[in-house]
């Protein structure tokens, strides 16, 4: 079986011949042609996988060939073979959409190489992924199986994640349901993990060996660059996971270093209760008790109004911390792309500010939409292409934009986190409960919640929890792993409808396991 079809156009073939049956013995199909004319007459007539072009030819030149051959077809790699080193001819040649050149005499070492970049490349990746993922696959089982801590949970992520996004890289490895099973096992575990520990963490202060939760952020991030007297940014991008959030830096380490922590949501991992916590750097129990004129989450929604006082929250902490601003505190939340386009437009009148603090809610959005529009989910029917839409989202935003414009402002500190990533639902599991208890397909509250325990971890009592109590609640339920609540009333349609939905609310690595970065403008 051929490993490819090669196309070597030279003025001079016949002395090419030791490399064109080296080619051939390595199992390539190579067919010839002696000038620019002859070499595009047989692009036309079949695909080449490779092309290797000489730059000086009588008639049609190699810069001459190329963009006619690219015109034919655009697929065909095209690498320029010139005695001719100049620097305003390689940039010619780039601008011509080459796509790599070798300087003449070639070594066979040289062609091998180029050969196997462009036409082997592939399985080399995927047989080197499939050599280092069964290599791990024992270690990263075990580390799952007999977990220690929270730093055990970040590494198991971290790999979980990096081998994901591997996959979506090299197709075709047979590994993938591999790799969903060892996700599967692993959120079964850590929500063991969540059970056993969860209260344990519920402190004014992260105790050493427990994770940061969402009330500690202020403290440990925020207060330190308030201190430097630099302009301060606070990033919250709603419902934004690990994956995702790898996919945004991508586009971004050309103008900023980044520096990644991991802190754990806070339950339920749902924006009334995490969101709160990170901007009041209180629990939800705390917020109400000194402040309730800005707690309003005693309803069975997840409204955006019930984050209506986000900005006073803020304020407060700054105030109790004792911390001196020398400018008023900008709080900004995009709910849309008009009005976001405008706060980018704008955004160079924030940059001298001590703090601004900006929510985009446009990844929850697309989680939740994709529920709701058919067109989102065909374009993104998998967790690849769901990364692949906020990476294609986050690329057009007014949020890049916005951080380019502050990577400008070289003494600038911007940290952006969410306030709980998201799990892709797929088993459905039956609910019971009154028309007061909480809607969240992810966690019910209320005061007849019945359901079955396997799936979900009981809180008798709120509080203890550092939650307010809805009324009189004597059963509240978190699911865990990939599971969704539904009732009995239309099970099915509602089973349907909600399976394969992106959800948030419970115990998973990828909703309570939380990206915290610090970004340096390069």
């Amino acid at each position: 079986m051929s490993k490819g079809k090669i196309l070597w156009i030279d003025d001079e073939i016949e002395y090419l011949k030791p490399h064109l049956i080296l080619l051939r013995d390595k199992g390539y199909e190579v067919s010839t042609a002696t000038n620019g004319e002859d070499g595009i007459e047989q692009v036309k007539s079949q695909h080449f996988d490779l092309v290797f072009l000489d730059e000086t030819m009588v008639g049609l030149t190699g810069l001459e060939t190329l963009p006619l051959i690219k015109d034919i077809d655009p697929g065909t790699a095209i690498v320029m073979v010139t005695k001719n080193e100049a620097e305003t001819l390689m940039e010619e040649a780039i601008g011509r959409s080459i796509d790599d050149y070798l300087t003449k005499p070639v070594n066979p070492a040289q062609i091998i190489m180029t050969c196997k970049k462009f036409l082997e490349e592939g399985r080399i990746k995927q047989e080197k992924f499939i050599q280092n993922y069964l290599a791990g696959f024992n270690q990263l089982s075990q580390k799952i199986t007999f977990w220690h801590d929270w730093q055990d949970w970040v590494e198991i992520y971290k790999q979980l994640t990096q081998w994901t996004l591997e996959l979506d890289r090299i197709k075709d490895t047979g590994l993938d349901q591999t790799l969903q099973d060892q996700w599967k096992a692993a959120n079964n575990e850590f929500s063991k993990f969540v059970e056993e520990n969860y209260y344990s963490w519920l402190t004014d202060k992260p105790k050493e060996g427990n994770p940061p939760l969402s009330p500690h952020l202020l403290d440990l991030y925020l207060e330190q660059q308030l201190n430097s007297n630099s302009p301060v940014f606070l990033f919250v991008v709603d419902c934004m996971r690990y994956d995702q959030w790898l996919g945004m830096a991508e586009l971004l380490n050309p103008y900023f270093s980044i520096k990644t922590d991991f802190y754990s949501s806070i339950l339920p991992t749902a924006t009334p209760y995490a969101r709160n916590s990170i901007f009041s750097g209180l629990y939800p129990l705390q917020i109400k008790q000194n402040y309730p004129q800005w707690w309003n989450v005693e309803t069975n929604s997840e409204d955006h109004r019930l984050n209506a006082y986000e900005k006073e929250l803020l304020e407060a902490w700054i105030s109790r911390r004792k911390i001196s601003l020398k400018s008023r505190v900008n709080y900004i939340k995009i709910f849309d792309t008009d009005y976001g386009k405008k706060v980018e437009k704008e955004f160079k009148d924030y940059l001298d500010s001590s703090l601004t603090a900006v929510v985009i809610d446009a990844v929850d959005m697309i989680a939740h939409s994709r529920s709701d529009y058919a067109i989102l989910k065909e374009i993104a029917p998998n967790e690849s292409a769901y990364r692949s839409l906020t990476k294609s989202w986050f690329s057009h935003s007014s949020l890049l934009n916005m951080l380019i414009t502050i990577s400008e402002k070289k003494n600038a500190k911007v940290i952006i986190t969410t306030d709980h990533g998201s799990i892709r639902c797929m088993k459905g599991v039956q609910v019971l409960g009154d028309k007061d208890t909480s809607s969240n397909l992810r966690y019910k509250f209320g005061k007849n919640v019945k359901t079955d325990s396997k799936n979900a971890m009981l809180i008798k009592d709120l509080e203890k929890i550092r939650i307010p109590r809805l009324g009189i609640s004597v059963s509240n339920f978190i699911a865990k792993e990939d599971s969704y609540f539904v009732y009995p009333t239309d099970y099915h349609y509602y089973l349907n409808k909600y399976r394969d939905s992106f959800q948030h609310g419970g115990i998973s690595i990828e909703e309570m396991v939380i990206p915290i970065s610090v970004l340096q403008p390069r």
